[in-house]
């Protein structure tokens, strides 16, 4: 299992790190130390508290040019004989692929793995971070 450290995890968030490591200090997702003493976040715990705070976010978004690369989390793969269904805690958003079960093989995609999703037009691409 990929574990991220208080940083990555900000990124993927979309916040600060101080922001990151206030919500672990309050036990708002579980950490743990590295043999090197770095806290560390499980890529299962995070994928969760992702969805959890972004179901929660009030905010209101700023009108802008979206970006076509999404950097984030993977929060759930549904895998079919020949499809999957990818999902993608980017920041605030949530990103669906519908790939197929080969290309989630090849990327060893799973929950809690980094990815980035691509979006041209209505395709929705994900590249193994």
């Amino acid at each position: 299992m990929q574990s991220y450290t208080i940083g990555q995890a900000a990124r993927l968030l979309g916040v600060s790190p101080d922001t990151a490591r206030r919500w672990a200090d309050a036990g708002r997702v579980a950490t743990h130390r590295d043999d090197a003493g770095r806290r560390m976040i499980d890529g299962r715990d995070l994928a969760a508290f992702s969805v959890e705070i972004a179901a929660n976010d009030d905010a209101e978004t700023s009108a802008t040019s979206v970006r076509n690369a999404f950097p984030g989390i993977v929060t759930a793969v549904k895998l079919g004989d020949v499809a999957a269904q990818v999902e993608i805690q980017a920041g605030p958003h949530r990103l669906v692929s519908l790939v197929t079960r080969e290309a989630v093989e090849e990327l060893g995609l799973e929950v809690g793995s980094e990815a980035v999703a691509r979006v041209k037009s209505t395709s929705v691409h994900i590249d193994r971070a």
